[in-house]
């Protein structure tokens, strides 16, 4: 049956916490995602989406964005049409990235994290970091294209130490048990 498989095609990453207590620098969290060409799947990311770009071909969309988790509902959504994207890309990673501003943050220190992966009503992975507390970013997200043309879906969060530029860097790279 996996012949007639459509595979992942069209998927929503979602975030929200709650806002820092009174008197507390705000939290913000980001959602970033790097595309990797088929021929280099675990090289250099082909292009990058965070909050401050969008992808040259308008398949990665982030649709919200909150700097202290404040909003209604999901705090950052971010959208990936996988079967839009070209065929010479391979590999999708998505992370999460906490702005290390003013003060060193990870996980442990943001109030009800939250994560939802999802294609139309189906929830293809919920978690709520609390295997990464003492990360300061996490790989919450890999899609690969099998050789039918069809998006696999790898789940898992794997914590990084990194800061937001060292992370965008090498999340993308094999993880490591």
């Amino acid at each position: 049956m996996s012949g007639i498989s459509k595979g992942i095609r069209k998927v929503e990453i979602a975030v929200k916490w709650d806002p820092s207590a009174a008197g507390q620098p705000p939290t913000d969290l980001d959602i970033v995602a790097a595309t990797y060409l088929a021929s280099d799947p675990y090289g250099d990311p082909a292009y990058m989406v965070h909050f401050d770009s969008r992808s040259p071909d308008g398949t990665i969309t982030l649709n919200r964005d909150s700097k202290d988790g404040k909003g209604f509902g999901w705090d950052e959504v971010l959208t990936v049409e996988l079967d839009r994207l070209d065929p010479r890309y391979g590999r999708v990673v998505v992370g999460v990235i906490i702005q290390q501003r003013p003060d060193r943050r990870t996980f442990v220190s943001v109030v009800k994290p939250s994560l939802r992966i999802r294609e139309g009503y189906t929830d293809l992975a919920t978690d709520d970091f609390g295997s990464v507390l003492g990360s300061t970013a996490a790989r919450v997200a890999e899609f690969v294209r099998s050789d039918s043309g069809a998006w696999d879906f790898h789940s898992g969060v794997h914590g990084f130490e990194d800061d937001p530029t060292s992370f965008t860097s090498s999340m993308g790279r094999p993880h490591q048990p």
